[in-house]
């Protein structure tokens, strides 16, 4: 890192802007949270899923004014996610793409003025978001200032993320799990009344119904653990590592077990509550 600031760079975010007439409009009939009930520069947690209601990415949306929003976006690569979206764009009045310039980096410490879901924009060269939860304060900064690399830090940063029940994606998870399963319910990052939108349908029967069987649970391990890994009890697998960094993981299980004697790769692992203040 450098020797005057505590930001550490972020190399597994990335942002993606939507801009123009149509943009907010466009996003709340595309992503599964309510994207019409933000103010100018606030945000929350948020995601683009198929038709079968899987999610495709998590990300937090951010309404800079009422013609512009970004997503800034913890794994999907965001040339990649913003090309994705554009071919549903159609005839509306918006641009889809990846600002320039711009660099995600992170710090353990409180912001100076964003708080909770109020970001702190200043102009074209600086917005901060509170990502502080409970038990740590965490400042991400998306400015045109570089930050060192840390890889330790940039570590600790994807666990905070996973202790607060923030899956981390990669690219094998996306499109593999629904928002129930990730139980993104605990970040009001996805909407059952707002009206509808890819996956719409299979989120609101869900939720409904009562179909939930299976959440987010923290894993802990002594040895390293790997995602897509299976989780097994008594010897029958059970579920799946969503995401993991060393020796933590974040699994989709059944939610009707006490989750004793689990074991991933034939390494015990033991079921640790998740932390909350992570939502917004």
């Amino acid at each position: 890192m450098t020797d005057d600031t505590p930001f550490h760079a972020l190399p597994d975010f990335g942002v993606v802007c939507i801009e123009g007439q149509d943009a907010l409009a466009f996003a709340q009939a595309q992503f599964m949270s309510d994207v019409a009930s933000l103010a100018d520069a606030h945000w929350h947690w948020s995601g683009w899923l198929t038709p079968k209601g899987r999610v495709i990415a998590l990300f937090a949306a951010l309404r800079v004014d009422g013609q512009t929003l970004w997503l800034v976006l913890p794994d999907a690569d965001a040339s990649d996610f913003a090309a994705r979206l554009q071919r549903f764009v159609f005839r509306s009045k918006l641009r889809v793409g990846v600002p320039g310039g711009l660099r995600l980096s992170g710090a353990f410490t409180a912001p100076a003025q964003a708080r909770g879901a109020q970001a702190a924009i200043t102009g074209t060269d600086c917005t901060e978001l509170d990502l502080g939860g409970d038990g740590v304060a965490r400042t991400l900064r998306i400015s045109t200032c570089p930050a060192g690399t840390d890889p330790e830090a940039s570590a600790r940063w994807v666990q905070a993320d996973m202790v607060h029940g923030l899956p981390r994606l990669p690219p094998a998870q996306s499109e593999q799990w629904t928002p129930q399963q990730l139980s993104l319910d605990r970040l009001a990052a996805y909407s059952v009344k707002k009206g509808c939108y890819p996956g719409q349908e299979i989120v609101a029967r869900t939720h409904f119904l009562g179909q939930a069987k299976r959440g987010l649970v923290l894993l802990e391990s002594t040895a390293p653990l790997e995602s897509g890994s299976e989780v097994h009890e008594g010897g029958i697998a059970i579920g799946k590592l969503v995401c993991a960094s060393a020796g933590l993981a974040l699994s989709v299980l059944p939610l009707d077990r006490d989750f004793a004697g689990l074991s991933v790769a034939g390494q015990s692992v033991a079921a640790r509550p998740l932390n909350t203040g992570l939502a917004r």
